[in-house]
């Protein structure tokens, strides 16, 4: 698999990440299936993991602690931090004192002594950027994290990060959703990602789910463990939900057309950006880890990307909601200048 590098790090990555949400579901289950979920991914050349501690409450964590094992110098581990773990309200966001906390469990439940990259999972409106820098600055100093990023929505923040950050206390990467059916991060964060060489990990290249392949005209409503958390937002009867529905079936035909599966063309597409360091997948069985190993080796020709962009041009999104986090400028509040009346 190809090898890249994050951002200015200079720190390699392979072309995929190993997303954990589905590590921690298949653990929930059975941990040695985990283990050897994480084992059949590093088998096929991932050499980037990303985990978010929330995960499984921690389930993820430890699962890829005991994966690793002797082989953590080979893999670019990066951790999550900032949503709830628990029922504790103080258990979670970008603050200094949970932070600090939140890197030790996290050191811990992986078995090492240092993380590679740490980034909040959001932003925190409730903590100041520059106490979340300040005390990320500090973890580096303490040789507990080697980098740090922060998300890459809104992207202002990105831009405020560095004008605010000096030598250790510059942030190094971001994660932003970007798929063909959420394409928003072209005209936010990636151009803010290449001025300031922040390395990126782009996330959900399968849309949650919508650009796997069972989402085509003419079928039943798919089945998936994220529609049964989740009814509304894959209820393919609703008007907004019908338009994702056709634009994947149109997607689907391109890829026909083009000698590949759907999944090949949504990850082939969200690698293919120059912006993009490596793109976080989240298999749940081996034949997964397959199918997205071979995905990885798809290049998209211009012809292929330019019906792409035909379909959903650059830069737009077909769902605001899968943008991922909601702009502050778009709340009601901030529209109305007021909170309106439900």
């Amino acid at each position: 698999m190809e090898q890249r590098r994050m951002g200015r790090t200079g720190a390699p990555v392979s072309a995929l990440t190993l997303g954990t949400r589905a590590v921690a579901a298949v653990a929930e289950r059975d941990v040695d299936d985990a283990v050897r979920l994480v084992h059949e991914a590093l088998g096929r050349g991932v050499t980037a993991v990303d985990v978010s501690d929330a995960d499984g409450a921690g389930l993820a964590e430890s699962t890829v602690g005991a994966a690793l094992g002797d082989r953590r110098e080979d893999v670019f581990l990066a951790v999550r931090f900032g949503d709830p773990v628990d029922r504790d309200p103080a258990h979670h966001g970008n603050g200094r004192r949970w932070m600090f906390r939140a890197v030790e469990r996290s050191l811990e439940r992986l078995g090492t002594d240092v993380i590679d990259l740490y980034q909040p999972a959001h932003p925190d409106p409730a903590t100041s950027l520059d106490e979340t820098l300040d005390a990320l600055a500090d973890l580096v100093s303490q040789g507990k994290i080697r980098a740090f990023g922060i998300p890459g929505f809104p992207a202002e923040e990105l831009v405020e990060a560095q004008w605010l950050g000096s030598g250790g206390k510059s942030a190094t990467a971001t994660h932003a959703p970007y798929s063909i059916l959420t394409r928003t991060a072209e005209r936010t964060t990636f151009p803010v990602a290449r001025r300031f060489g922040l390395g990126v990990l782009a996330a959900a290249p399968l849309a949650g789910g919508w650009l796997a392949g069972a989402y085509r005209n003419g079928t039943e409503q798919p089945r998936s463990p994220r529609v049964a958390e989740q009814p509304h937002a894959y209820d393919i009867g609703t008007p907004a939900n019908r338009r994702k529905l056709e634009v994947a079936d149109r997607l689907g035909r391109l890829a026909d057309e083009a000698g590949l599966t759907l999944l090949e063309l949504a990850v082939g597409f969200a690698s293919t950006h120059p912006d993009v360091s490596s793109v976080v997948i989240g298999p749940r069985t081996v034949s997964h880890v397959d199918a997205y190993a071979q995905a990885a080796e798809v290049a998209l020709d211009d012809d292929v990307l330019d019906a792409i962009d035909a379909i959903v041009p650059p830069g737009t999104h077909v769902l605001e909601r899968d943008t991922g986090v909601t702009l502050p400028g778009l709340t009601r509040e901030r529209l109305r200048g007021r909170v309106l009346a439900r």
